[in-house]
């Protein structure tokens, strides 16, 4: 029998014993392949054309539950400067909401080992609600008598410190606060500014076996600050195996494999700690990232992030 998210929600926010906050934009456990969509400076990084895709499907067994997708493009042109294409798609409840941003990055050389990327970023949020998807409220608020659809604007910043084995990003990926989704109050409200911060270090230990400690943070407006931290491992630059934790929310299991030098495959499985883990069984993630290497320019080793 599947369940109703917002009777879910509501019976752990009774239950819980903790703050509660709602999701606002997607979440992906696999969030070092999917830099570009919330650092535009990160456009270009790679070194050559790289396209990769992610779909998460969240709380599995709950109607109306988180469904999310990214797809990006993003490529270097010329010697400092980077372009990138970001696709984000999220469904929750009644919500509909898709991105399309342009991303631009300009980087300079900081070491011999290390770069500083600027990005920015602009596009537009198709932002659309269809109560019918939802369970309609009783209510005289004409907020539930019709459905909406509007397209809103969306600008970015970022700030991305690389080399071939750490990197550091700062980024904002949308300045402006307007109509959101709350899947807590059931309503519209107003957005949230969002704050993250990622970055991760490659240590090698051994011939055969590299170790990537990574993290994020994520600082809304008015809530807690949300932290990712994960540990991935990879052996013979092929198979690669980590753990991460989110934090008062899910324990992960990633796994990836470099199918070819060109074409990398990743799976997440997450397992609640919330009093959802009564209801449903995880969440699901599955990642692919082709990467356009040219014979002139082949990497050494398959990069780690």
């Amino acid at each position: 029998m599947r369940l109703n998210l917002n009777l879910i929600i509501t019976m752990c926010l009774l239950l819980g014993g903790s703050a509660t906050y709602a999701q606002q934009d997607p979440q992906f456990t696999q969030y070092m392949y999917n830099t570009l969509s919330v650092n535009s400076a990160y456009a270009g990084s790679r070194g050559h054309v790289t396209v990769t895709g992610v779909h998460r499907s969240q709380w599995i067994g709950i109607d109306g539950a988180p469904k999310s997708q990214t797809l990006s493009f993003d490529s270097p042109i010329g010697k400092n400067v980077g372009l990138g294409i970001s696709i984000v798609n999220d469904q929750l409840g009644p919500s509909h909401e898709t991105y399309f941003d342009a991303n631009f990055s300009y980087s300079i050389k900081t070491s011999e080992t290390h770069k500083l990327s600027f990005g920015i970023k602009g596009g537009a949020r198709l932002f659309d609600i269809d109560w019918s998807r939802g369970r309609r409220q009783t209510s005289n608020d004409n907020l539930f008598q019709e459905n909406i659809s509007r397209i809103l604007p969306t600008v970015g910043a970022g700030i991305y410190f690389h080399g071939e084995k750490s990197y550091l990003g700062v980024s904002i990926p949308n300045f402006f606060t307007d109509q959101h989704y709350d899947d807590i109050q059931q309503s519209v409200a107003a957005e949230r500014l969002h704050l993250f911060v990622i970055g991760g270090l490659v240590m090698d230990l051994s011939e055969t076996l590299k170790f990537k400690p990574a993290f994020l943070f994520k600082h809304v407006t008015g809530s807690p600050v949300i932290a990712d931290l994960s540990a991935n491992f990879m052996f013979h630059e092929k198979l690669r195996l980590g753990v991460a934790y989110r934090w008062d929310d899910a324990f992960s299991g990633l796994a990836g494999f470099q199918i070819s030098p060109k074409l990398l495959i990743g799976y997440a499985y997450d397992y609640t700690n919330t009093e959802l883990q009564k209801v449903t069984s995880g969440s699901h993630e599955l990642m692919l990232r082709y990467e356009l290497i040219s014979k002139t320019a082949k990497l050494k080793s398959p990069r780690f992030f």
